[in-house]
């Protein structure tokens, strides 16, 4: 005899009752079905958007002899900025290798007829291909332009860098050996230090021996010794000059005699002007009295003529005595 099922216990599978059934579930997986092929198509679009797929672009091509590490979808880019994006890489039939660009026309006017592309590749990273457009106002690259590209490999120079800086070390060594002239002049240097180190200094470095720094120092003392006579004589020299201007030039010398007889001289001469005009008045007189006294006024006019020329002797004498020894003094002699 069968127990009764305890209602805390699952049935059997053969007992369970059956799901209840979903409406329309034809419709709902046809519903299904379309959005996950809208949702397919739409990526698959957006993606061929994003590549720019659906851009108006236009060609360039780049020509070079090697096209190792271009690869399709690489960029050209000018100033940092992808402006361009590699479609498909060609062989030419005198084998160079056509690089086939397409360039959005929105930024096809970055690009000119002057504008210059090259392909670089870095020491560390890929290969980069750039354009550099100098001067804008040029007119701007024609469809389907055909333009070579300029290479440049970072890496190529590493051997020749390698070399380079293996030849340095080399000259590096060799000039830092023991026996290097390096060494040898820096050993110099040392004994060099040493003798201007020395009692001797830079004397002895200059001469070379001993004999010859004492030399020099005796005679550097006998010139010191020198002029300090030379000092004395000077100074007894400017004694005796001041001694001479003393007796020249002062209270007792020749000087103010000298003035005092010039003074005395002066009034000599003024004494003679004096009786020369007295005698003229006799003169005048005596050629007043009549013709009979002409005989005596010709020997008075030979004896005013030789007066007058005694004048003339004494006052050159005093011009040249004034024009020797210049002082503020008339000399002026005037005769009737």
């Amino acid at each position: 005899m069968n127990e009764p099922a305890s209602p805390l216990q699952p049935l059997p599978p053969d007992q369970a009752p059956p799901p209840p059934a979903v409406k329309h579930l034809q419709f709902k997986a046809a519903i299904l079905l379309v959005f996950m092929a809208l949702l397919v198509f739409g990526s698959v679009a957006y993606v061929l958007y994003a590549r720019g797929a659906f851009e108006v672009t236009q060609e360039l091509v780049l020509v070079s002899d090697d096209s190792e590490g271009v690869v399709v979808g690489m960029d050209l880019t000018f100033s940092g900025f992808p402006i361009g994006r590699v479609h498909a890489i060609e062989l030419a039939e005198d084998g160079n290798a056509r690089i086939v660009i397409r360039v959005p026309s929105k930024d096809a006017h970055w690009l000119r007829e002057s504008s210059v592309f090259t392909m670089v590749r870095s020491i560390v990273g890929g290969m980069n291909i750039r354009a550099y457009s100098g001067i804008l106002t040029d007119k701007p690259l024609p469809p389907g332009a055909v333009r070579p590209v300029l290479k440049g490999d970072a890496s190529a120079e590493i051997p020749k860098l390698i070399a380079s800086a293996k030849d340095l070390l080399e000259n590096l060594s060799a000039l830092t050996a023991r026996d290097s002239p390096l060494g040898s002049s820096l050993a110099n240097v040392q004994t060099l230090t040493t003798k201007l180190n020395s009692p001797g200094g830079a004397l002895g470095v200059m001469l070379g021996n001993d004999a010859d720094r004492k030399k020099l120092l005796d005679a550097l003392d006998r010139t010191n010794t020198l002029l300090a006579r030379l000092d004395g004589v000077a100074a007894k020299a400017d004694g005796l000059a001041s001694k001479a201007d003393t007796q020249v030039f002062g209270p007792g010398g020749i000087m103010p005699e000298t003035r005092t007889a010039i003074v005395q001289l002066n009034g000599i001469l003024g004494e003679a002007r004096t009786s020369l005009k007295k005698v003229d008045a006799l003169l005048i007189d005596a050629q007043a009295i009549g013709a009979n006294a002409r005989v005596a006024t010709n020997d008075l006019g030979a004896l005013r003529a030789e007066v007058e020329t005694n004048l003339r002797k004494v006052e050159s004498l005093v011009n040249d005595i004034n024009r020797r020894w210049p002082f503020a003094r008339d000399t002026e002699i005037k005769l009737p």
